[in-house]
């Protein structure tokens, strides 16, 4: 079971247990780096509590997610189409201003997460931005169905460095939003998408 067959399978406990969830101080930030009636994709929106939060602020949001399960619980959530689609999968280019990955690259391997983040910036504009969320920790391996690698720091900023045409705009750490119950901290990352030297 891969990780998105997990998200089919325990979709409704997953929706249940995170829709209600508030993400208001990361996406205020993200929102605040955007330009008016921002082109934004929420990559892995899961039930679509950030795509209904980012589109009640103006926003044209393409809302997407890899398990089919979890797009028909979003699908009735927002009341909105979703794009049933996986990251390695995505084949956009110059489209969006920003794009919304929360709790996303941490589902692959450090030797496939460098190919998923190209993919990300290909589909950004020149000047775009990216937030992301990582866990911090030592995780490196599948735990309740689902395959996790978690940061340290100094792994995060080695990824960031090996990572071509961003500016790194602001990492911060912040514990889980669901509570005690979870004793996770997450890495947050905002960055911009810079053009190449070669153009």
């Amino acid at each position: 079971m891969d990780s998105i067959d997990y998200y089919d399978r325990y979709a409704v406990p997953y929706y249940e247990e995170t829709v209600d969830l508030s993400m208001e101080e990361q996406l205020e930030r993200f929102m605040d780096l955007l330009p008016e009636n921002a082109e934004v994709l929420d990559l892995g929106c899961g039930s679509g509590r950030d795509t209904l939060f980012l589109e009640d602020e103006g926003f044209s949001v393409t809302a997407m997610d890899g398990s089919a399960r979890m797009c028909e619980l979003a699908e009735i959530h927002t009341g909105r189409d979703i794009l049933h689609l996986r990251v390695e999968d995505m084949e956009f280019d110059d489209v969006f201003h920003g794009i919304w990955a929360c709790a996303v690259l941490g589902h692959f391997p450090p030797d496939k997460v460098q190919d998923m983040m190209q993919k990300i910036l290909n589909a950004l504009k020149d000047d775009g931005i990216l937030y992301f969320s990582v866990r911090k920790g030592d995780r490196n391996g599948r735990y309740n169905g689902r395959y996790y690698y978690d940061y340290s720091r100094d792994s995060l900023d080695n990824l960031l460095d090996s990572i071509p045409n961003i500016k790194v705009l602001d990492i911060w750490k912040t514990s889980d939003a669901r509570g005690e119950d979870h004793n996770n901290r997450w890495y947050n990352v905002l960055l911009r998408k810079v053009k190449s030297k070669e153009e």
